[in-house]
């Protein structure tokens, strides 16, 4: 069962979040309004370097423990029209602290303005940048959530068709892996999931695919070739909307050949872990991903 502080998070995120009509809404007030619930200040350990210039942008969060080279490549939800490197630092803060690793969370483009697959070339531009800058591979984690987890999974599809290394592994918290919106969880959790209504997520797939084929591997990796990619630890709630995207990828990746590790809590919010220090489920899940993630790490050392 939920704490305590998770379902009066429930209410309240059902009682005015999920009230809204987001497919209707400007993109532009959407991003404003993200980005206010953001962090003001890095907790102790921790600062950021804003890179607003070049071709990659987004935010650096340094570690002063962090373990050397240790990275999280991390690429924030928001369905491809909101969200942000600043809106979600509470859960990369968190992960940088908890993982003894630096952070890089990149603001791609988004939709409307750049529909698919702007986000996908611009996570692919900011891993090869992160190879170039001297990163190993076996010490880059990439995470993400939502839309982000989806954009994750994407991004190592691309870099292995293209010939690029794998990351040691990812991290995704409620993934959005079918833009087909094909997922029975769709429907049958329309009712209890706290954030999202069916329609939200059917109009939302539309705005970013732009016409696009909503089954295209780099725009839905449910549906993609997922063979050869690194261990994977997906969390999902079994009350939200895309719980099924989640149960899913998790069967794909493990028919493929992949490590995949998944994570199902109950009677949560979608993306739970950006309300970390809040609700202690949040917390927890951070602690589990830290745990993967140093285990990945780990695994690099001992090869």
């Amino acid at each position: 069962m939920p704490s305590l502080k998770a379902n009066i998070l429930n209410w309240y995120l059902k009682w005015s979040f999920k009230r809204y009509p987001l497919h209707l809404m400007d993109p532009k007030k959407l991003r404003a309004g993200a980005d206010r619930m953001a962090p003001k200040a890095p907790p102790a350990g921790i600062t950021i370097e804003k890179r607003d210039d070049g071709a990659v942008k987004g935010e650096w969060y340094r570690n002063e423990n962090a373990e050397p080279g240790n990275l999280i490549f991390y690429l924030h939800g928001g369905g491809y029209v909101f969200g942000s490197a600043k809106s979600h630092r509470a859960v990369t803060f968190a992960l940088a602290a908890a993982s003894k690793a630096d952070v890089f969370s990149l603001n791609y483009r988004m939709a409307p303005e750049h529909p698919f697959p702007a986000a996908v070339d611009d996570a692919l531009e900011a891993y090869r940048w992160l190879l170039d800058q001297g990163r190993e591979p076996q010490r880059i984690i990439v995470a993400g959530d939502s839309a982000g987890g989806g954009l994750a999974l994407a991004l190592m599809l691309a870099a292995r068709d293209h010939g690029l290394p794998m990351p040691a592994g990812a991290v995704l918290y409620s993934p959005w892996t079918d833009l087909a919106t094909s997922g029975a969880s769709l429907s049958y959790n329309e009712k209890t999931d706290v954030m999202f209504k069916k329609i939200y997520i059917v109009e939302g797939a539309k705005t970013y695919l732009g016409g696009a084929n909503p089954q295209a591997p780099l725009a839905s990796p449910l549906y993609g070739d997922l063979s050869g990619l690194p261990p994977v630890q997906t969390f999902t709630s079994d009350n939200e909307i895309l719980h099924s995207d989640s149960v899913r990828l998790h069967e794909r990746l493990g028919a493929a050949g992949v490590m995949s590790q998944l994570v199902i809590e109950k009677g949560l919010a979608h993306v739970w872990p950006i309300f970390v220090g809040k609700i202690p489920e949040a917390d927890r899940s951070v602690a589990q991903s830290a745990d993967f993630i140093c285990k990945q790490f780990g695994a690099a050392d001992a090869s």
